[in-house]
């Protein structure tokens, strides 16, 4: 077979490279399992099981774990996918932290690493990122060519014919036309820049909250407001991929005096700095965080209960307001602000009752900070091992 060219279907080749996406999928799917398990689970006779399985274990892409002794006759050769096949790159963008990780083929986590944003410029930041994701790459013993796909999670939402990202002004000069050229430039090829509350809602999706729930949104509440949404068990983007934007949404009861057009009002009443800036202005004048608010109303402060419960009023309204378009089955709340919601829930749910009849199920993610590098690891699996299936074979090109 040469480089670049599949066998076609139909042919003795083709049927050799489907019967080992076969067996391939069903180790994937289902997990480890014997020769005889195989064929009774794809429908495939065992003669054409084990050569499939000889073909793959060539190729890399399982291997032999043991064997079983189970039952009667001999033992059987027990194959697992062998999760050093490839590997994935995320990393989670965010205005105070930057994260990466690196995953093998199985998901697991090789190697992780997290440090303080404390850039200005959007060139620091990508310098910032590159080496990040390098030393995390040199961690799990790599080098950046093993890795097949990378995943960035941002802020923002993508624009791939200006190559920029719009709507991020909480990393300056982040939304400049040509940055996502300059992010693939220090990254490398297979690169992939996503939204970070669509990563965090397909990590939920995933290995979180919202496991086996194919209608429901990822509200994300810190330094700024987003949302993903999962339709159908799919990421939705809408048509220009700013579905989830809802920190543009207009806010109840507008200031008639804000020289703006009523844009981000959500954001401005709803993200951490707000949190702050009530907070100070109900008397707590030596509070700095948002983290510090919640803090102090965790420990019975009177007036930061007013702040969490005002907080939990506002984020209402916002939810109302989706769940009155989308009907989603579940609410994830994430984010730092977002996930206290042992002080939020009761507050929150509250008002939802008082303005609107429907009343979806509110939860906590579960994934906390690593919501957004789980959804990024999961996009990255989907492509990667596809990739290596796809990969020439080195007996055949």
């Amino acid at each position: 077979m040469t480089e670049g060219r599949s066998p076609r279907a139909g042919t003795p080749a083709g049927m050799r490279v489907l019967n080992q996406r076969a067996v391939l999928e069903r180790l994937r799917a289902q997990g480890e399992a014997t020769r005889p398990q195989i064929a009774r689970d794809t429908g495939l006779s065992k003669p054409t099981v084990g050569q499939a399985l000889v073909d793959l274990e060539r190729r890399g892409l399982v291997r032999p774990i043991g064997r079983t002794s189970t039952g009667p006759g001999r033992s059987a050769v027990v194959y697992e996918p062998d999760p050093g096949a490839g590997y994935v790159l995320g990393v989670d963008i965010g205005r105070q932290r930057i994260r990466a990780a690196v995953a093998d083929l199985a998901g697991a986590v090789v190697a992780r690493a997290d440090e303080r944003n404390r850039c200005r410029s959007a060139g620091a930041l990508v310098r910032t990122v590159s080496e990040l994701a390098l030393r995390t790459v040199s961690d799990a013993g790599l080098d950046l060519a093993d890795v097949l796909v990378k995943v960035v999670g941002s802020p923002g939402v993508p624009d791939p014919g200006e190559r920029a990202l719009h709507h991020a002004p909480n990393l300056p000069g982040w939304e400049r036309s040509g940055l996502l050229d300059d992010l693939e430039s220090s990254l490398g090829p297979g690169l992939v820049v996503e939204n970070d509350a669509n990563l965090a809602a397909v990590g939920e999706h995933e290995r979180g909250a919202a496991r086996g729930v194919d209608v429901f949104v990822c509200v994300t509440v810190g330094t700024g407001v987003g949302m993903g949404i999962v339709l159908g068990g799919e990421l939705f983007r809408g048509a220009h991929g700013a579905a989830g934007e809802i920190g543009y949404l207009p806010f109840a009861d507008p200031d008639p005096n804000s020289d703006g057009d009523g844009r981000g009002r959500v954001e401005e009443v709803v993200a951490a700095h707000s949190v702050v800036a009530t907070a100070r202005e109900s008397g707590l004048t030596g509070v700095r965080t948002a983290r510090e608010v919640f803090a102090l109303a965790r420990g019975g402060d009177r007036r930061a209960l007013g702040v969490v419960e005002l907080e939990a009023r506002r984020l209402a309204f916002a939810v109302a307001s989706v769940t009155a378009v989308i009907d989603p089955e579940l609410v994830v709340l994430g984010g730092g602000i977002g996930s206290n919601t042992a002080l939020l829930l009761p507050p929150l749910e509250a008002a939802l009752r008082r303005i609107t009849p429907f009343a979806p199920r509110i939860v906590a993610g579960e994934l906390g900070d690593g919501a957004v590098l789980g959804g990024a690891v999961a996009t990255g699996l989907r492509t990667a091992r596809e990739l290596v299936f796809d990969r020439p074979d080195p007996t055949t090109s």
